[in-house]
């Protein structure tokens, strides 16, 4: 039991009881702070973390009735709700006992202790405390799992030689610890590549934490990434583990991190070089392991040159930094994205399997695919759904402007080519007309999020 006490906080206004018990208890926990004025229990609170706190219930005011200690064990459930507190006294009955456990305390030991006893006692209060811990641990990570299980499944596939060389780099990366970047625009399959980087990880076995920092607002980011305690603010009912903490011993992946104010950038950074987050509303650090994937669809070095993003923060998350190749570029993946999809519909549906003809694939080769992956997604879900046919013809891809991006690609030193901002922007204007302004709508059929979505929208002023 040597040390398996963890830090145990003694008060009592008795300097040989304080003596006495930093004696006993000194080989049995790994640290004994011992404290004669109770009034310093919030500071003591604020700053420190306690797995057992001995707390005496009677003091100079009233050395008796044990008032004292009832309404300190209230100011420490306050700031700790989950506190494992140990009540103490010289005066103690069976009622006080009683009204003593009601009211929050673990246990009650009466003075003078038999050692034995008072060890035995504290050994059966450090497992209660070890398992508050981990029934918090497990209701925020179980809260994180639901939320991932929603998402849709994985896949990382592709034939062509972009993806392949992708496939190598990932290889060896994901069996180290190394931060990594990926860069790419939206819909490529950032998140789909770092949960692959996961899986094939020494972390598999952990847990994966996504937080869209797009979407993540700069009133919450300290509590939503860091967590906070009961009261810390208005909403704050409860304690709450942050994101990062939540992906202790597993891998967090910040999506769109590119998003961040520089007064988010700094507070992040801290963290990421401490390897230790202070949840809000305390001071004390809390140790975290993480393997962390950055992700970003926006030129973070451009970014670096106009002070709109922290170079050290950069150099912090780019150990590995990894480009993914947009569709347009990848054309010869779509009739494997293809297979894939229709098949997942059809059992999604429970409809017949839909295959892609010839012409279909023509008409999907000549689009030039803004949204990516996740368009075209979208674009075979929609046709697998209004189609009577059972392969897919040109036709019924009849609501794909044909884009003129595979032919500016092909040809790009004509007079016609245009940038890709400006096929874009048209893109996201047809989209619009389409859809009569309907945001949601719109962001659907281009692959997009509708944060994504509003971001272009103010980009090209439409």
């Amino acid at each position: 039991m040597e040390n398996n006490l963890g830090r145990i906080l003694v008060i009592d206004d008795n300097e040989d009881v304080l003596f006495s018990a930093k004696m006993l208890l000194r080989k049995y926990a790994r640290e004994v702070v011992m404290e004669k004025n109770p009034k310093k229990i919030p500071f003591l609170l604020t700053n420190e973390e306690f797995d057992l706190i001995l707390l005496d219930m009677n003091y100079s005011q009233d050395i008796t009735s044990g008032q004292e200690g009832f309404y300190w064990l209230q100011e420490i459930l306050k700031y700790d709700p989950s506190a494992v507190v140990i009540m103490i006294t010289a005066f103690g009955d069976v009622e006080m006992a009683v009204r003593a456990v009601k009211e929050g305390a673990t246990d009650f030991v009466l003075k003078p202790w038999q050692n034995e006893k008072l060890i035995a006692t504290l050994s059966a209060a450090s497992k209660l405390r070890n398992s508050y811990k981990e029934v918090t641990q497990l209701k925020e990570v179980n809260r994180t799992l639901t939320a991932e299980l929603n998402t849709s499944p994985d896949i990382i596939m592709g034939n062509s030689t972009a993806m392949q060389q992708l496939f190598s780099i990932i290889d060896k990366v994901a069996r180290t610890d190394a931060d990594i970047l990926l860069l790419g625009e939206n819909g490529t399959g950032k998140e789909v590549i770092a949960r692959t980087i996961h899986q094939r990880s020494a972390r598999a076995d952990k847990v994966f934490v996504t937080v869209d920092m797009g979407a993540v607002t700069e009133s919450l980011f300290e509590s939503e990434l860091f967590g906070h305690k009961k009261g810390a603010f208005t909403d704050a009912r409860e304690d709450r583990i942050g994101r990062i903490e939540a992906a202790n011993g597993g891998t967090l992946f910040l999506d769109e991190i590119g998003n961040l104010s520089l007064a988010m950038q700094a507070k992040l950074l801290t963290v990421l070089q401490r390897r230790e987050v202070i949840r809000v509303g305390t001071n004390k650090p809390i140790p975290v392991n993480i393997r962390l994937i950055c992700a970003t669809n926006m030129p973070l070095k451009e970014m670096v040159q106009r002070n709109e993003f922290r170079q050290d923060l950069l150099y912090r998350i780019n150990t590995v930094e990894l480009n993914l190749p947009p569709l347009r570029n990848r054309l010869d993946d779509i009739p494997i994205f293809a297979e894939h999809f229709l098949g997942m519909y059809a059992r999604k549906y429970k409809q017949p399997l839909k295959r892609l003809a010839e012409s279909g694939l023509t008409r999907l080769r000549r689009y030039g695919w803004p949204g990516n992956v996740r368009e075209l997604q979208h674009v075979l879900e929609r046709a697998s759904i209004m189609s009577d046919n059972r392969e897919l013809q040109a036709d019924d891809f009849f609501f794909l402007a044909e884009s003129e991006v595979s032919q500016t690609i092909a040809t790009p030193d004509t007079n016609n080519s245009r940038s890709l901002d400006e096929l874009e922007r048209e893109a996201v204007q047809r989209a619009l007309d389409k859809h009569d302004g309907n945001i949601s709508k719109a962001a659907k059929e281009l692959g997009l999020s509708r944060g994504a979505l509003y971001r272009r929208l103010e980009k090209y002023e439409l």
